[in-house]
C-alpha cells in the first residue's frame, strides 16, 4: 500500500506537517465492485486517487453503455468538467472491480489549500493531458475498445466481449 507521501509525490513536495494535514482531509474508502462513484446527473464533488482496482467511466442511453475512460491503480479519477465547471455530469464512473480509494473532496481541497500553498500544487492532478489514462473516445467502435482493453489487461478483456 502506497504511503502518504507516495502518493502525493507525483504532484509535489510536502512538509510532514502537509502530509498530516492530507491524512487528516481525504478519506480511505472501500469501492464494491458496480458501484457508482459519479452517476450521470450528478456534480463531482471529489477527486479519488485508486489505491487498487480499477474504475470505468462511460456514457449511457439506457440501453447500451460506450466507454471513454479508463482508470486504473495509482490515478487520481473525477469527471473533469463536472469538477472543474461544477455542471452535472453526463457520464457514470463506476467500479470494475472491488477497490480502493483516497477520497478528497473539494471541500477539503480548499480547507488545505487556504492551511498551507504546498497544496497549490495539486492543481497538476487536474491536467488531463498527463494524468488520465485515456484509452476511449466517442469515436471509438466496441470493437477497436475490446482490442485496446485486450492490449491492457487479460481480465478486462474477459469483461467486455462482443455481443
Amino acid at each position: 500500500m502506497l504511503s502518504t507521501q507516495e502518493i502525493l509525490a507525483s504532484v509535489g513536495t510536502f512538509s510532514s506537517h502537509d502530509l498530516l494535514l492530507f491524512e487528516e482531509k481525504a478519506l480511505r474508502k472501500i469501492v464494491e465492485k458496480n458501484d457508482v462513484v459519479l452517476g450521470p446527473g450528478e456534480i463531482c464533488q471529489s477527486v479519488y486517487f485508486i489505491l487498487s482496482g480499477s474504475f470505468f467511466q462511460f456514457l449511457s442511453d439506457h440501453e447500451t453503455e460506450k466507454i471513454i475512460d479508463l482508470h486504473l491503480t495509482n490515478e487520481w479519477m473525477f469527471n473533469h468538467p463536472s469538477l472543474i465547471g461544477q455542471i452535472p455530469s453526463g457520464t457514470t464512473i463506476k467500479a470494475f472491480e472491488d477497490a480502493e480509494v483516497i477520497e478528497l473532496s473539494l471541500i477539503n481541497l480548499h480547507e488545505l489549500i487556504a492551511r498551507s500553498q504546498s497544496f497549490l500544487s495539486l492543481g497538476r492532478v487536474f491536467d488531463q493531458a498527463h494524468h488520465r489514462t485515456y484509452l476511449f473516445d466517442n469515436a471509438l467502435s466496441l470493437f477497436k475498445n475490446i482490442i485496446i482493453l485486450k492490449m491492457q489487461s487479460r481480465t478486462l478483456y474477459r469483461f467486455f466481449r462482443l455481443k
